[in-house]
C-alpha cells in the first residue's frame, strides 16, 4: 500500500521538533532571556472604564450561576447576612486574618486552624476575601494569605462566599498575572464559578472538585 506524502503543516511541526532536539552549537540563553524573547501579540490590558469592568465581572459570574450582590462598604455585613440566610448557612468557616467586622451576628463562625477534612466538610461553607478577580473570564484568585486561607478550606465545604473589593478587579488575564507576580510563590487557586464537571458520561455534575455553590459580594 502506497503511503501518502506528509502534509506541509505536519512537516513544519516535525522540523520544529527536530530543531528543538538537535544539539546547539552555541551556549543556550538563560531561561529568563529565552522567556523574555517570546513574542506577545495578544491583548495585554483592557481599555474599559472601571464601572464597565465591574459590570463585565458581574455578567461573567452570573453566567457561571454565581449569585452576585453589590454593596457599599457600610452595607457588606447586611449583604453577608442576607446571603447566609438564603443559603441556610448557619455555621461558617473563616480563615485566619479575615476582617471579622464584616461578620453579622446570629451565625456561628469557626476559625480554620488546620482542621481535618471531615470538620471542614461539617461546616455550612466558608467566607473569604480574595487576592484579585479577572473580569474577562469571571475568575476569582485565592492565595494562602490572611483572609483567604489554605486551599483545602475553600475546596472542601459545599458553599463559598467571597468578598471582592472593586479595586481588586482587573480587566484581562495578563493584567491579573502581572498583579500576581509579587506573590507568585504562594499557593494560588483560580476559581471560575462553582465546581462542575462533565467528565462522567457527559453529564454536568456540581461539587466534584470544590463548592457546589458560590456567592460574591462586590464592594463598589
Amino acid at each position: 500500500m502506497e503511503s501518502s506524502a506528509p502534509s506541509p503543516s505536519r512537516e513544519v511541526v516535525l522540523s520544529r521538533i527536530r530543531a528543538a532536539l538537535s544539539p546547539q552549537k552555541d551556549a543556550l540563553p538563560s531561561a529568563e532571556a529565552s522567556w523574555l524573547e517570546i513574542p506577545r501579540g495578544y491583548v495585554s490590558s483592557g481599555d474599559l472604564p472601571a464601572t464597565a469592568i465591574l459590570e463585565l465581572l458581574t455578567d461573567r459570574l452570573r453566567d457561571y450561576d454565581v449569585q452576585v450582590l453589590h454593596a457599599g462598604r457600610s452595607g457588606v455585613t447586611h449583604a453577608v447576612a442576607k446571603l447566609l440566610t438564603a443559603r441556610r448557612a448557619d455555621t461558617m468557616l473563616i480563615p485566619a486574618g479575615f476582617p471579622q467586622i464584616l461578620l453579622p451576628e446570629g451565625f456561628t463562625y469557626i476559625l480554620d486552624e488546620e482542621l481535618l477534612p471531615t470538620l471542614l466538610d461539617g461546616c455550612s461553607g466558608i467566607i473569604t476575601t480574595c487576592t484579585l478577580a479577572i473580569a474577562e473570564t469571571g475568575t476569582i484568585v485565592l492565595q494562602n494569605a490572611p483572609g483567604q486561607g489554605r486551599r483545602a478550606a475553600s475546596l472542601v465545604p459545599d458553599y463559598h462566599l467571597c468578598i471582592i473589593e472593586a479595586e481588586q478587579v482587573v480587566a484581562t488575564v495578563p493584567e491579573g498575572i502581572r498583579a500576581l507576580l509579587p506573590t507568585a510563590k504562594l499557593p494560588t487557586t483560580f476559581i471560575s464559578g462553582p465546581s462542575a464537571t462533565a467528565d462522567i458520561e457527559m453529564t454536568r455534575i456540581k461539587g466534584v472538585h470544590g463548592p457546589r455553590f458560590l456567592d460574591v459580594i462586590l464592594i463598589a
